[in-house]
């Protein structure tokens, strides 16, 4: 299956919303397998290249896809990798009791998911700067 090139903005904020409103959820009631439904849809996005919150989304869109204001789906999947790890170790976290570990990691992809929400993207500002060092680091092997 191949990955598209852009993703429209509202899927992605719809799956930003997903996660941080699951979170959310799992703080207000206890329940941390609310947090296999990012997890896993994230999870599929990362190494399927479908994530079923998007595809439901989809369905909503009232305009052409093409119209909206595109996201790179490269990045999205970078995105989407970090917070599928943040989601699985606070899961595991909550699942052991290690009360502290749920908490650390599901408030870091909770503030990166509402930061996102709000317009800047971390995931995406640690992106741009992992291929600058690539960049800089090929760079320097040329020499």
């Amino acid at each position: 299956m191949s990955l598209p090139h852009a993703i429209p903005r509202p899927l992605v904020r719809l799956n930003q919303w997903t996660i941080l409103l699951s979170v959310i959820v799992t703080w207000a009631t206890g329940l941390a397998w609310i947090l296999v439904i990012p997890l896993v849809a994230n999870l599929l996005g990362v190494l399927c290249n479908f994530n079923p919150i998007i595809r439901f989304g989809k369905l909503f869109l009232k305009k052409a896809p093409a119209s909206y204001i595109p996201e790179d789906a490269q990045q999205q999947k970078f995105n989407s990798s970090i917070a599928s790890i943040c989601l699985a170790a606070g899961f595991v976290g909550f699942f052991f009791n290690w009360y502290v570990v749920g908490y650390v990691f599901t408030t870091m992809v909770a503030i990166a998911s509402s930061v996102a929400i709000a317009g800047f993207c971390i995931g995406c500002f640690l992106h741009f700067q992992l291929k600058q060092w690539q960049y800089r680091r090929s760079l320097k092997k040329a020499l």
